[in-house]
Parts: C-alpha cells; structure tokens; sequence
C-alpha cells in the first residue's frame, strides 16, 4: 500500500470517531499539515470528506452511499432484520448483530433500546475480543488452534473489574461458550451495561454472526437479563434455519 493512501485511509478512519481539525489530523498522522492539507484536497474532491464554517473536517457523503452498499451485500444483515426487529419490539432491549472479519468484530446492525437510556455502539464499530459477549460467541466456534492464536495477539484493556486480563482466562471462557451455545458480558465492557449473545449458524453449522440483547443494570438485573437468554437463542435459530441451518439429530 503506497504511504499516500495509507495515510488517507488513516484520516477516514479518524474522522469515524468523529470530526478533527487539521492539527488533530497532522497529529495523529505524525505529519506536517501541509500533507494533511494535500490528501484532504484529494479526499474532498471525490466527497470523502468536508470541512464546515469551524474548519473541522467531517466524512463526507460519498462515505454513506458506500457504506449503505456495503451493508446491502452482506446478505445475513437482510435476512436477520425482521427477526432481530421482532426482538427488540418484544424484549424493548438494544439488540445487535455482529461479525467477525479480518481478524475484528464489528457490528453489522443494530436495534434501539425502547428505554430512555441509549448505548453508545454504532454500525461498523469494532468489539474488544475479550469483552464483548458477541466477540465470545464469534471466536468460540473458531477451531482450538485459532483461539489459542488470537488469545495471544489480544491487548487485554481492562475496562473494568470484571474484564477477562489474560489468555488462559478467555480460553477457559470460550470453552465454557463452546459448550452452553451463549456467551454472557457481565459488565466486562461497560461497567452498568449487561449482555447476552448467541451464534447465527450457516448450511455448514459455521458461527457467521452473532445477535445479541444488552440491558444497562438499572434497567434488568442479572437474573432478568437471562431470562431474556430462550427467546434470543429462538431468534438466533430462526435466522439460522434461515440461512439453511438444520439442528443436527
């Protein structure tokens, strides 16, 4: 990859997070902002990116059309939204839906809560590995020697008191997922922020995504939210025997 389009992906990947000002930019990219100012051109030519009336750069529309397509042609995303829709209306908890690919987890889709207090997570944002119930389901179905490759290479942040620390701790938590089908987020991420997920199978019986149901603490305790686990496993089965799934006899 040439250092040019590196340093402009660089840029758009910065402006995810939300708008920069040039120096922010140079900063990040530890260059003059003279070069920043050269790609920025480039980028805004082809609607890349804006700079408003404050001069702070934003992403810019050509970003959402491609964003929009993108989501179109991943097919699960179309055949899990009337089920993960029905969810939500029934739960009136934050529903997600979630990948694996390249190495990340990132949500795919996601659902409102119906209550006053909203969660933070958007489309197309990354999943710590280790903190996250539906990174859990997606790498519990990786075979033994995948795991084990990518407990190594995780940086363990600790979110908070609860968040797994170690390799030998989140291998022993993905086969313990393994073996019950779910995966729980006890406020590992966030410290007021629960979490159920499970695996959306494909014809093979391979984990292509995961759907999820997270509950802030002043909402549902604990024992409530899984309660709410049968009726997010019958969700993931439908949207599984959708995608041509059959529960092996």
């Amino acid at each position: 990859m040439s250092q040019s389009l590196a340093r402009a992906l660089r840029i758009l990947v910065e402006l995810g997070e939300g708008p920069r000002t040039l120096d922010e930019l140079a900063a990040t990219l530890g260059v003059h902002k003279t070069t920043v100012l050269r790609l920025l051109r480039t980028l805004e030519t082809e609607r890349f990116a804006y700079r408003d009336d404050a001069h702070r750069v934003h992403l810019g529309s050509r970003l959402f059309s491609l964003s929009g397509a993108a989501l179109e042609q991943r097919g699960i995303r179309d055949v899990a939204a009337p089920h993960l829709a029905r969810l939500n209306e029934l739960t009136g908890q934050t529903v997600h839906l979630g990948v694996y690919e390249g190495g990340e987890v990132v949500y795919l889709d996601k659902y409102d809560s119906k209550q006053a207090i909203r969660m933070y997570s958007r489309v197309g944002l990354r999943m710590p590995l280790h903190a996250t119930a539906i990174a859990k389901v997606l790498l519990a179905d990786l075979p033994v020697p995948s795991r084990h490759r990518i407990a190594a290479d995780i940086a363990y942040t600790p979110f908070t008191a609860n968040t797994i620390t170690d390799a030998d701790a989140l291998l022993n938590e993905l086969s313990r997922v393994a073996e019950q089908g779910y995966a729980v987020d006890d406020a590992e991420h966030e410290t007021f922020i629960r979490c159920i997920a499970a695996p959306i199978r494909d014809a093979g019986g391979r984990a292509i995504a995961a759907a999820s149901i997270s509950v802030p603490d002043v909402v549902l305790g604990r024992e409530q939210v899984m309660g709410l686990l049968p009726g997010l496993q019958a969700t993931a089965r439908a949207i599984s025997a959708d995608c041509g799934y059959t529960v092996p006899s």
